[in-house]
């Protein structure tokens, strides 16, 4: 296939154009309770049961390759946000920024572009379309990092790209989210089950410390980004994303402005008005969602800000939550305070 010939020095190729449409999970409703995700503890993580045999098979399978990139992160914490600005980033040498009407993020949703390794590892056909995609390969995770193989936390060749937001925006988002395939899902009850650190991710505490410590162990190996800061300062942070993948913007690029071309491309509001990410799940367009389940691609695009939990949580639940995250993050010097 003409595209698996591609340089490596040019970054990764969208996966939806290697491996065709590709089932992406997401939080099926349960029939006998609609209240309730199908999770499952394992290796003391809450994982979505449909996930399970993918995870068990990254680790049990998985093989790095130098220039490998895994993007990582708990649900709804800007995972599509990184996943386009990491894709346009390290692919620049082949879809230029500033051709953006024949860029792929201008017909594939972020997420067919970057697969999500645990919707693929589940049988050997998502293995081998993996084996088929040119290095650098580009790739996602919601795992937490401890259940990850060894072959990707101990591997020089291998770096991980962390992004986590503040929790009570991340409940608000996740629970959207999910309503989305559960309309009778309430707050409350999301709630509750993410202070309890059984909702899917969870806890979220272990899975940002996780990240976290990895960060500060080996920060040349794990990147830890925070999205508020992103928010803030997109294009200062393209920038670090782009030197820890060893591909900084060389002094042309920066005359150029190549950062800020990519982050014009990957801004929030132009991704969500394309048309590709409007499509509703189960259309008949050349680009249809990224999974077979309720979600549609518009659903990976609400607000795209900070500070929304005001609109949702209680005060009570705020300071509930606070101390809740507070008290697991104590003396690790990480704060969402």
């Amino acid at each position: 296939m003409a595209a698996t010939t591609q340089s490596a020095t040019t970054g990764p190729v969208p996966f939806r154009d290697i491996a065709g449409a590709v089932p992406l999970s997401g939080l099926p409703s349960d029939d006998d309770d609609p209240k309730r995700m199908p999770v499952l503890c394992y290796q003391g993580t809450w994982v979505l049961a449909p996930h399970l045999p993918g995870i068990v098979s990254i680790q049990r399978s998985f093989v790095p390759r130098r220039g490998d990139v895994v993007l990582a992160s708990p649900p709804k914490c800007g995972t599509t946000w990184l996943k386009a600005l990491a894709f346009a980033t390290m692919a620049r040498g082949a879809y230029p920024p500033t051709r953006a009407n024949e860029h792929p993020l201008a017909r594939l949703n972020p997420h067919d572009c970057v697969p999500f390794m645990e919707t693929l590892f589940f049988d050997g056909e998502g293995l081998s379309k993996m084996d088929a995609l040119p290095s650098p390969r580009l790739m996602a995770t919601h795992m937490h990092h401890s259940i990850l193989p060894a072959s990707i936390k101990d591997s020089a060749d291998c770096k991980i790209i962390y992004i986590c937001r503040d929790p009570k925006d991340m409940v608000v988002s996740l629970w959207h989210f999910a309503r989305r395939a559960q309309p009778e899902l309430s707050f409350a009850y999301m709630f509750e089950d993410f202070c309890n650190g059984t909702s899917a991710a969870g806890p979220i505490w272990d899975h940002v410390l996780g990240y976290w410590n990895a960060s500060k162990e080996k920060p040349e190996k794990v990147l830890f980004l925070r999205y508020e800061e992103m928010l803030r300062d997109p294009v200062g942070n393209v920038r670090k994303l782009a030197q820890f993948v060893r591909q900084p913007f060389s002094p042309t690029e920066e005359e150029a402005g190549v950062a800020m071309d990519i982050v014009r491309l990957c801004n929030f509001d132009t991704l969500r008005n394309l048309g590709v990410n409007k499509a509703a799940a189960g259309s008949s367009s050349s680009s249809p969602s990224p999974s077979s389940s309720p979600f549609a691609n518009d659903s990976y695009f609400r607000k795209g800000e900070d500070g929304d939990w005001a609109n949702h949580v209680t005060p009570d639940m705020a300071r509930r939550l606070d101390a809740v995250v507070e008290e697991k993050l104590r003396g690790s010097g990480l704060s969402f305070a």
